[in-house]
């Protein structure tokens, strides 16, 4: 796995990274993500201060990311279920 380095502009700061090759991309993203909500926090609620739009930034995207893992935990939980109820609908079919 090839490291490389990169900056990364998070809100008004840069920042050095060092990443593996294939994630440069993905964190290139969740960069513009992130600046691009920042940006959106600004103009709709005229914040200014840099911390406080990285910190409701922050906010937002833990709260989505929470949603997922409940949403992807309901969609286990219903895999599940189908799969049981497929095999008792083996064993009476069998019958």
């Amino acid at each position: 796995m090839a490291e490389i380095s990169i900056n990364v502009k998070l809100g008004d700061r840069t920042y050095p990274l060092t990443v593996a090759r294939e994630e440069e991309e993905r964190i290139r993203k969740a960069a513009k993500a992130v600046n691009e909500n920042i940006k959106n926090l600004k103009d709709s609620f005229g914040v200014s201060d840099s911390k406080d739009l990285l910190a409701m930034t922050s906010l937002e995207f833990a709260s989505k990311y929470m949603e997922e893992v409940e949403n992807t935990s309901k969609d286990d939980d219903l895999t599940e279920k189908i799969l049981k109820f497929e095999e008792k609908l083996g064993e009476i079919l069998a019958e």
